[in-house]
């Protein structure tokens, strides 16, 4: 059988899916910089294109694609949410998020992201939405 792998403590896991959290309520409360709050300043977010770097591309984006008048198209929400250790410092977090409501069909997707503890606490430096 193999190893069990690296575990984070209640607390780490509770913070990482408290950020996560966060970051779709700020998006429905039409706070854009409070959803990418959540971003290192360098983080990378995957797209068709390749990677796209940095917290500031990653907010013009969502705004360009997601935002009309000021606040999003469509309200947020995450589903079967799993926070995984990569380390004592780092966590893989998978789970599928969901866009409903604007008077459009509903869009989800899955979603992978890598969280790493930093200064300033837990933060995303790579996500891969699709």
């Amino acid at each position: 059988a193999p190893l069990p792998g690296p575990r984070l403590t209640k607390t780490d896991d509770a913070e990482v899916r408290r950020k996560l959290q966060s970051t779709a309520d700020a998006w429905n409360r039409a706070d854009l910089a409070g959803h990418v709050e959540a971003y290192a300043d360098s983080a990378a977010f995957m797209t068709g294109r390749g990677p796209m770097i940095g917290r500031d591309k990653i907010e013009s984006s969502l705004r360009r694609g997601f935002w009309r008048d000021g606040k999003p198209v469509q309200a947020l929400r995450y589903e079967h949410v799993n926070v995984r250790a990569l380390g004592r410092d780092h966590a893989l977090v998978t789970g599928r998020f969901v866009l409903t409501g604007g008077g459009r069909e509903d869009a989800s997707g899955w979603f992978t992201l890598v969280w790493e503890r930093g200064p300033d606490g837990w933060q995303e430096i790579h996500d891969h939405s699709s």
